[in-house]
């Protein structure tokens, strides 16, 4: 300590004090040259909107919904406020201290505690004063600065999950939609399924009455109808609670969803592109966890500081008189001036315990933000090969359902024939059936895939999309966002 206060006189003489603990500066990070799975097709559009390549304007209007009215963003927009006003807070301790008063007392004396007060002739007399009086604590050491430097990097780390809700915002309510869309084409797939078995079922049971048909094939028959019509309320209540829980989504009460385009019609977006390094600056969690990297690195300093002196100055100028009249004459002026130093000689090792703490904070943060870095690198990849897969995924399912298609059609025709029994006509119908579901949820796969990949790589979209947040924040509330924009 003795060392360290040694080398601070120079800059408490030539700068102005000294700024202890260690400085940020970004750690050694192990980050790939590529991504393990890249997409040869990718271009350079993380930035756009991309939602809007969807070519769905309900979907964008849903978008721009939500990011007006979510409750989320509604709280991680207070958040920050509730930092900024933190930050105005700590800041406020580096500069003088300047206060006003005005005082008036009317009191009466004992004549009776001393002989020198018993020949008065009135004891009871009035005082004014009006004062202004400073005080200043001259941070000599930084601590001050410190603290202000991690309330600093607090209001940002604030900012920062601010654009993490939009960013999930924004992907869920996309999410969400195509689902919707997905659930409402099966359940389309399984209302014709079930209207077409209707039929069979119908000619079956003319034809059992005719005695063309076994009782075993009409109990067939019924079987398949009654198994695709169980499947439309399991939908039904599907779309439901998709409908309501992107109706919270878009900050409403639970309610109908507007449609636009259907799975089919919605196009689907560019890949993006981008390289690992990317993704320091353009995913905000990472952003986030490397500000409360920083808000942790300077509480160090802070602590450090607590074993130098505190110095600080104060100092009061004003008038005072018994009469109000003669407040603002000349014998009336009163002033003084003081200064203090402050010195821990003992404290038990709660110093050291708060420097060792905030140590171990910084540890943690560093840590923390090594590890979302890793969990972003895998999102990217699980998100790209997914995304690889499930196109390949769909073609296959497309070739097999317009085979199954035919097959099904050809069962028919031998079975009307009489080259085979009906059991090979349900079985083709079944495998349909059942196949053109499975495309329907891939089909929903490829287009969300999209979605999580987007996501995943972060981007300047996520600045675009908070500006349609703040836009609102500011015709409810105006002035609200340019306050966090001058503290930085």
């Amino acid at each position: 300590m003795r060392r360290a206060l040694v080398l601070c006189v120079p800059c408490v003489l030539l700068l102005g004090g000294c700024l202890l603990g260690p400085n940020y500066s970004r750690p050694p990070l192990d980050v790939p040259a590529t991504y393990r799975f890249p997409d040869h097709y990718a271009a350079d559009i993380a930035n756009t909107e991309w939602w809007k390549q969807f070519d769905d304007p309900v979907l964008n209007e849903l978008i721009t919904t939500a990011l007006a009215n979510n409750n989320d963003v509604k709280v991680a927009a207070a958040r920050v406020d509730q930092f900024l006003g933190q930050f105005v807070t700590t800041r406020a301790a580096l500069l003088p201290q300047v206060n006003a008063g005005f005082d008036a007392e009317r009191q009466r004396l004992s004549t009776s505690s001393s002989p020198l007060l018993a020949n008065v002739q009135n004891p009871v007399f009035n005082t004014y004063q009006v004062a202004l009086s400073a005080s200043w604590e001259i941070d000599l050491f930084g601590r001050n600065r410190r603290l202000t430097e991690s309330a600093r990097a607090s209001l940002l780390s604030t900012e920062e999950a601010k654009r993490g809700t939009v960013l999930t915002l924004v992907s869920s309510v996309a999410s969400s939609y195509i689902n919707l869309r997905s659930l409402d084409r099966q359940l389309e797939i399984a209302k014709a399924t079930t209207d077409s078995r209707a039929e069979s079922v119908r000619v079956f049971e003319l034809r059992f009455r005719g005695g063309e048909v076994s009782q075993m094939e009409l109990a067939q028959s019924q079987s398949e109808y009654e198994a695709s019509r169980a499947a439309i309320p399991q939908l039904e209540a599907q779309i439901a609670q998709q409908e309501d829980a992107l109706s919270v989504l878009l900050g409403r009460n639970p309610g109908d969803i507007l449609r636009g385009r259907t799975l089919a019609e919605l196009a689907a977006p560019a890949v993006p592109a981008g390289l690992p390094s990317d993704l320091l600056e353009r995913r905000p969690d990472l952003r986030q966890a490397e500000q409360d990297l920083v808000a942790a690195n300077a509480q160090i300093g802070a602590a450090k500081a607590l074993y130098f002196p505190q110095i600080s100055i104060t100092g009061l100028f004003g008038t005072q008189s018994g009469q109000f009249s003669k407040l603002f004459t000349g014998p009336a002026r009163v002033w003084s001036f003081a200064g203090s130093v402050t010195q821990p000689i003992f404290e038990g090792g709660a110093i050291a315990g708060q420097v060792k703490q905030a140590e171990a904070v910084q540890q943690q943060a560093l840590y923390s933000y090594r590890k979302a870095i890793q969990v972003a690198f895998q999102e990217v990849d699980d998100a790209l090969i997914s995304s690889q897969k499930l196109r390949e995924q769909f073609d296959v399912q497309e070739r097999q359902v317009q085979a199954l298609a035919t097959y099904a059609h050809l069962a028919r025709l031998r079975y009307e024939g009489g080259y085979t029994s009906y059991i090979e006509v349900l079985d083709a119908e079944r495998s349909l059936f059942n196949a053109q579901l499975s495309e329907t949820q891939t089909q929903a796969g490829v287009l969300g895939s999209y979605v999580n990949l987007y996501k995943a790589m972060g981007g300047g979209w996520v600045v675009t999309a908070e500006g349609l947040t703040t836009q609102s924040a500011q015709t409810q509330q105006p002035g609200g966002d340019a306050a966090a924009q001058s503290a930085k």
